[in-house]
């Protein structure tokens, strides 16, 4: 059996709010007075308060601006090019920084046996794994694997390779770090997948220490794992590439789905693992919007804030793609917590890929 020892996340410097962002995307958007009301309607009933970026620029007035060009139209747009060189200068950083937070007081960076590094934001070979080996002096020889452009769910299939290394390697110690910078993709078309997009997601790195269970008396165990597709969403979202960035669909059919079809997910996930619904604890469901979060709530009955820490997590950073459910977790894992805590974990991504954990304290 593997085990969660602890979570470490960071955040970018620019903290940006909500209605700062809003006028960043009235201005380049340009859209006419009624079209504006609507986006700020959306701002406001976002349910996102802050989020984080390594740009500066959504936060500033145009003269300031130092990623995208001081211009209405932001010609030249930055190329695919100019982002992910961004990205690498700003991602080992940020890994390390989670890594660190994950590590302190319990074991030291050179304990680490193995390393999975998780984006869907960048890309390069060497890529993200060499950069936080180098940056933290790791082993050459050191086991690493990198999960590349799976989306939102992304962080639960790395901890389904975090649990299966801990099932077949005595004293492995593995650390996930998860590192997403989502607002290098904004694109400047007002098309209801781009704006959904500018809505939504922030930047930020989230890591996790899975050992194997006799390592530590602390942390949360990771019982049973299960995923589904649901294909009849394959087209509702989505993530590609283009030589102006990453493009993002994420259709408004994507909470009408989750409302139909996540209970019964968890009633098979459950049942698979031989746990009761009335026996999960926290349910710590990935934030990918407020409007998805509703649905969940919705779809499961539920009626005493058990999504609470979710919301929160989304009001704070907005949603960080494959990072943001661990931050969910480690805010659990920071509460005193029964003894015999039972967490079921969910979240969601291009398919509709739906993954889930359950784990016990």
């Amino acid at each position: 059996m593997s085990k969660i020892i602890s979570i470490g996340t960071a955040l970018p410097r620019h903290k940006h709010r909500q209605q700062d962002i809003q006028r960043f995307m009235e201005l380049v958007f340009a859209m006419n007075s009624s079209e504006n009301r609507k986006l700020k309607f959306l701002y406001q009933h976002s349910g996102i308060d802050h989020r984080y970026s390594v740009i500066s620029d959504y936060s500033l007035e145009i003269n300031d601006w130092k990623f995208y060009p001081q211009s209405e139209n932001l010609e030249p747009f930055p190329s695919l090019e100019r982002r992910m060189e961004l990205f690498n200068k700003h991602a080992g950083a940020l890994s390390v920084a989670a890594i660190r937070d994950c590590i302190k007081g319990i074991i030291d960076a050179s304990e680490i046996t193995h390393l999975v590094t998780v984006s869907c934001t960048g890309m390069s070979a060497p890529g993200l794994d060499l950069q936080v080996l180098e940056l933290m002096e790791l082993p050459k020889n050191i086991y690493r694997t990198s999960v590349n452009f799976m989306g939102c769910y992304a962080a639960i299939h790395a901890l389904k390779i975090a649990d299966a290394i801990c099932r077949s390697e005595e004293n492995a110690k593995v650390m996930i770090v998860c590192t997403e910078l989502c607002t290098l993709h904004f694109q400047k078309e007002p098309t209801i997948d781009n704006i959904t997009s500018s809505l939504l997601f922030g930047d930020g790195a989230a890591a996790v220490l899975v050992a194997d269970d006799d390592h530590s008396k602390n942390g949360l165990r990771l019982d049973h794992f299960h995923s589904e597709v649901i294909t009849r969403g394959k087209n509702d979202m989505a993530w590609e590439l283009s030589s102006s960035g990453f493009l993002m669909t994420l259709s408004g059919y994507i909470p009408q789905l989750l409302e139909e079809d996540f209970s019964p997910l968890v009633t098979r996930a459950l049942d698979k693992a031989g746990v009761s619904k009335q026996s999960i604890t926290r349910w710590c469901v990935h934030p990918g919007g407020k409007r998805i979060l509703d649905a969940i709530h919705k779809s499961l009955d539920l009626i005493n804030g058990e999504l609470d820490d979710c919301y929160s997590v989304l009001r704070d950073c907005g949603n960080m793609s494959s990072a943001t459910i661990l931050f969910v977790l480690k805010k659990m894992m920071e509460k005193d917590t029964p003894k015999k805590e039972k967490i079921f974990g969910a979240a969601f991504g291009p398919g509709l890929t739906m993954e889930t954990f359950v784990a016990s304290g």
